[in-house]
């Protein structure tokens, strides 16, 4: 029986992983739409290479299919291990091209009705993209996957193996730097106090 991809909108990601380990193929075609954008635009940030950011995405995606039969619900979120493999493969990536520069790959522009604020947009993801860029790598990961992919930080400890408490002083000192490379283009993004 085919039943419309939006049928498992409400299924947990656990559980559409413990369906695909039994062999249900729909269930892997919804936690794939569901988790693939969501996992190349942290690996899009982290590498900034779209083209390496699909790469990463395909392989992580290929290793949550491998574990599917021997999952055990309730350990793990499959957010939690999924964005780790993810934040591993990157710094491996990122280690094998040291010493050479990475394209800088803009983010797609939002499909939005006004051209200014399609313009203003892309200004702001571009001013973004450039402070992140300043980031010590374990700050913008954690910076990312906290404020962009909105994970807590028990959830970022986990993927970057770290403490908790690591992970509160990583995103603080990420954000301060932010904030200070950003606060002379508030105005010029669009920014007012009021």
């Amino acid at each position: 029986m085919n039943m419309p991809y939006d049928a498992l909108n409400d299924v947990p990601d656990e559980a559409l992983l413990v369906a695909y380990g039994n062999g249900d193929g729909a269930a892997a075609r919804a936690l794939t739409m569901r988790l693939a954008p969501r996992v190349t635009g942290y690996a899009n940030r982290l590498l900034k290479d779209r083209a390496e950011a699909e790469d990463v995405t395909q392989e992580a995606m290929l290793r949550l299919w491998k574990i599917a039969p021997d999952w055990r619900q309730g350990e793990a979120k499959v957010t939690t291990w999924l964005y780790r493999v993810v934040t591993n493969l990157c710094t491996d990536r990122l280690r094998r091209k040291r010493g050479s520069a990475l394209e800088d790959i803009p983010e797609p522009e939002d499909d939005t009705p006004g051209v200014e604020q399609s313009m203003q947009n892309s200004a702001r993801a571009q001013a973004l993209e450039a402070a992140l860029r300043l980031l010590p790598e374990r700050q913008r990961q954690a910076v990312v996957l906290r404020h962009i992919e909105g994970l807590n930080n028990p959830e970022i400890a986990q993927v970057m193996d770290i403490s908790v408490e690591a992970v509160e002083s990583l995103t603080a000192r990420g954000k301060r730097t932010l904030a200070t490379a950003l606060a002379a283009r508030k105005e010029e993004l669009g920014y007012t106090d009021g």
